[in-house]
């Protein structure tokens, strides 16, 4: 059973890098995981919007409509594209990802978002239009998304920075999920590329206890953070919704050892 605590923590992006899995693979994986123990650890299958004109053949009639949020890296201009085509699928539209082009304003940004009809997070840049974004999402029940990694150092925020943009989310009032980079439970250095990478647990802390956000993205003991994780309220999921991964079965099996799920079942 999945303590509620991790229930939809794990938003299914298997179809982004690093894990690129083809899109009949990842919708065969997806359907499995709801057939699983573990499938209240598992949210929506995260697809790029492209990939709707393709879901059509490959889903055929279904008896459940498939869980997905659609990302917009581009921004809002083809959310109403987007609308029309999840109208003709067999899906359920939980949430939609949206980027903030150059040049657009907050005032902007919410106008167009007023179409959407699924809970909307807005990705949030790396500048100085990270505060009042956050500041106009409060009060409109959309969301916020922080990129936490990529394919370069300079991908991975800082614990300062990831630290600050959670506090100010926490301040406005703004519930946020993560993305990218987060390949572990706990804070780590990919012995591959050597890139400094967040911990999903880590950021779970934060959210808890954002005036030792920093020192709670910096831990790397599995014990302490374990430990700490196990004395959270539920309610801190109001702040951190989920994360994105490539895989849902190594959250599983990494949460397993370290003995906040049963090992027998991972």
């Amino acid at each position: 059973m999945i303590p509620a605590l991790f229930a939809g923590l794990c938003d299914d992006a298997a179809v982004f890098p690093p894990g690129l899995a083809p899109l009949p693979d990842a919708i065969s994986a997806h359907d499995a995981y709801g057939k699983a123990w573990y499938a209240d650890l598992v949210g929506p299958l995260v697809l790029a919007a492209p990939a709707l004109d393709a879901l059509g053949d490959l889903l055929g009639p279904r008896e459940t409509p498939l869980a997905i949020a659609v990302t917009l890296p581009g921004g809002p201009d083809r959310l109403p594209a987007v609308l029309d085509a999840v109208k003709t699928l067999p899906v359920e539209l939980q949430a939609l990802e949206i980027a903030v082009p150059e040049g657009m304003g907050p005032a902007g940004l919410l106008d167009a978002l007023s179409a959407a009809t699924a809970p909307v997070y807005v990705e949030i840049p790396r500048d100085d239009r990270r505060l009042p974004l956050l500041r106009a999402l409060a009060g409109t029940g959309h969301r916020a998304k922080f990129r936490t990694g990529g394919v370069r150092a300079d991908r991975y925020p800082t614990e300062d920075e990831l630290a600050g943009a959670i506090c100010a989310a926490i301040d406005a009032g703004v519930p946020f999920k993560a993305t990218a980079g987060l390949h572990h439970a706990l804070r780590n250095t990919d012995p591959e590329t050597g890139f400094e990478q967040h911990g999903f647990l880590n950021l779970l802390l934060a959210a808890a206890d954002p005036d030792h956000a920093e020192a709670h993205l910096a831990e790397r003991d599995g014990a302490v953070v374990a430990r700490l994780v196990r004395d959270l309220e539920d309610g801190v999921r109001t702040r951190f919704t989920s994360f994105g991964t490539c895989s849902v079965t190594d959250p599983l099996t990494e949460l397993a050892a370290l003995g906040l799920l049963p090992r027998g079942e991972a």
